[in-house]
């Protein structure tokens, strides 16, 4: 694998091929990159809202000390909890098989009931591997790329240091900032869109996650008052990184960020220096814009 060292914010031309070098992701097979809200929310009106898990397959082994933090929730939601239990596994299950292997991630992912994040009219589709529409014009991200880009933030260049402090741009309903408090020891999440804000601290209150941290705000300035942090999520599309993400990079940690307009790849960016970082160019996805301001 080649890294492309270079000074950032990175151009477009850098992920479309024009100035740099770009890494070619080993081969993991077909990868399913999340849909648009509009093509999702057209598939519910074909089926008419009916829509069916597939069989579950062999269930993703747990780790040894994994323990759900949903045992402490109320018994109405436990129950609520165990009758998803089969249909989370069979979806961890399959983004097992697209090639995520972090058992952590994996147990998060198993553990964060994605039904509670997305409006009741969809929750029969809550855990087939595709994005939600959320409203406001944005997304649930697919169970897989949200596991994959956990898992790329979450491979250490730092001596095997555990994660303690995380950064996520774009919270969304709720859900990524949930799987990630399972990964990191403390979560940090901003959103710049005030409903979607409010919605995220609806959905999240029920699970009682007491290490994650919502923040409205413009999420491309950061939160420098809290920084440096072990590893940065965007889930939303720029053309470039913003310069003061990259700058509350610790040494030796990763970003990982959907790069591009109408062609966007994830990227990983690691910090190697004070002013020096690495980039590597992975697979295609599709995100909704990365926007200045709030509103």
């Amino acid at each position: 694998m080649s890294d492309q060292r270079s000074n950032f914010p990175l151009p477009l031309s850098s992920v479309t091929g024009g100035a740099g070098r770009t890494t070619k992701p080993a081969a993991r097979g077909p990868v399913a990159t999340p849909q648009t809200a509009t093509r999702n929310a057209a598939s519910t009106a074909t089926q008419g809202g009916s829509a069916k898990a597939p069989p579950a397959p062999a269930p993703a082994p747990r780790p040894p000390s994994y323990v759900p933090k949903a045992s402490s929730a109320p018994a109405a939601q436990r129950s609520d909890l165990m009758a998803t239990e089969a249909v989370r596994r069979a979806m961890v299950a399959r983004v097992a098989r697209q090639g995520v292997a972090n058992p952590k991630v994996l147990a998060a992912l198993e553990t964060v009931p994605r039904h509670l994040f997305i409006e009741p009219a969809l929750s029969s589709q809550a855990y087939i591997d595709a994005s939600l529409p959320i409203g406001h014009n944005q997304t649930i991200s697919q169970p897989y790329i949200v596991a994959r880009m956990i898992e790329l933030m979450s491979e250490s260049v730092r001596g095997g240091k555990a994660l303690e402090r995380v950064l996520e741009i774009g919270t969304g309903c709720g859900y990524q900032a949930a799987v990630l408090s399972f990964v990191a020891k403390e979560v940090y999440s901003i959103e710049r869109i005030k409903p979607l804000h409010e919605l995220a601290k609806t959905n999240l209150r029920p699970l009682r996650i007491s290490n994650l941290r919502l923040q409205y705000g413009d999420g491309m300035l950061g939160l420098p008052q809290v920084a440096p942090f072990d590893g940065i999520i965007l889930a939303a599309a720029g053309l470039e990184v913003p310069q003061a993400l990259l700058e509350q990079l610790a040494i030796g940690a990763h970003l990982v960020a959907p790069v591009g307009a109408q062609v966007q790849h994830l990227h990983r960016i690691t910090r190697i220096g004070k002013s020096e970082w690495t980039s590597e160019t992975l697979e295609a996805c599709h995100f909704v814009p990365l926007r200045p301001g709030t509103i």
